[in-house]
């Protein structure tokens, strides 16, 4: 089945990996670094066919996964300590060696991103959304065609932190096929109305309550609230179904470890 992700993120910047889960569980990871040969640069760059065996529009191509970008969709130069490229970075999170790229756009209200082979497990990313929130839909036909399978709103983004630039950390979220059939209401289980949905997620831990003693508040935790919840903002959740990240593994990676990876 092929599979479109189709960004409706106005001003946001999306950043840094996004991940695809094939049937065979591998995990194809687009970290946007090496699309500009240099560090630092511009941000006018369109990544094009720079994943699908061919370039992007300045000529430099990376790994074929299958995976192209629509003509708006452009890499971000992310600031690091001590520099400035745009009024983006990671906040330090994610894969240490991999900070200083991402995808944005500036013309239109979308932008699209084409899985040829399709998929069939899930997906996770970094994103932030600086002044307003945005959506991530998935379409079971390119070019964000055919069936709407599945949207997936965002929320806006911490607006700064010290030592990385403007605008961070970077928040992990991640879709799987049955959180499509869930809001479709298609799944064998139908959690009442109404619901935020999501199957996994991962992030910090702000409160513990009564009685926890596994758990501190700044823990970087996993969860997985077994039928929906994962995507709300912040997410009360039982601590049997919360496990800690481990130290060599990235939000990015956990968000998905639970659904998208087990399956």
């Amino acid at each position: 089945m092929k599979r479109n992700l189709k960004k409706h993120l106005l001003s946001i910047a999306v950043a840094a990996a996004l991940p695809l889960a094939s049937a065979q569980a591998s995990v194809i990871v687009l970290d946007f670094e090496g699309i500009n040969p240099s560090y630092p640069s511009g941000n006018n760059t369109q990544i094009e066919n720079f994943y699908n065996g061919g370039t992007s529009s300045i000529g430099t191509t990376g790994t074929n996964y299958g995976v192209s970008f629509g003509s708006n969709a452009l890499n971000l130069c992310l600031n690091t300590t001590g520099l400035d490229c745009s009024n983006t970075s990671r906040g330090g999170l994610g894969d240490p060696n991999s900070q200083r790229g991402g995808l944005f756009f500036l013309d239109g209200g979308a932008t699209t991103m084409n899985v040829a082979a399709g998929f069939e497990t899930g997906f996770s990313f970094f994103y932030s959304a600086i002044n307003q929130g945005g959506s991530v839909q998935v379409f079971d036909g390119l070019d964000g065609t055919g069936n709407l399978l599945t949207t997936l709103n965002l929320s806006p983004t911490a607006s700064s932190c010290q030592g990385v630039g403007a605008f961070c950390p970077f928040v992990a979220a991640g879709v799987n096929f049955a959180d499509s059939l869930i809001i479709q209401g298609k799944y064998q289980f139908k959690p009442p109305l109404p619901f935020s949905p999501g199957l996994e997620g991962a992030g910090i831990v702000r409160e513990v309550g009564a009685g926890v003693t596994q758990f501190n508040v700044g823990d970087r935790v996993m969860v997985h609230p077994m039928a929906s919840g994962a995507f709300a903002d912040e997410l009360a959740i039982d601590a049997i179904t919360t496990f800690k990240i481990p130290e060599q593994m990235d939000f990015i990676t956990a968000a998905g470890f639970f659904v998208t990876y087990g399956t």
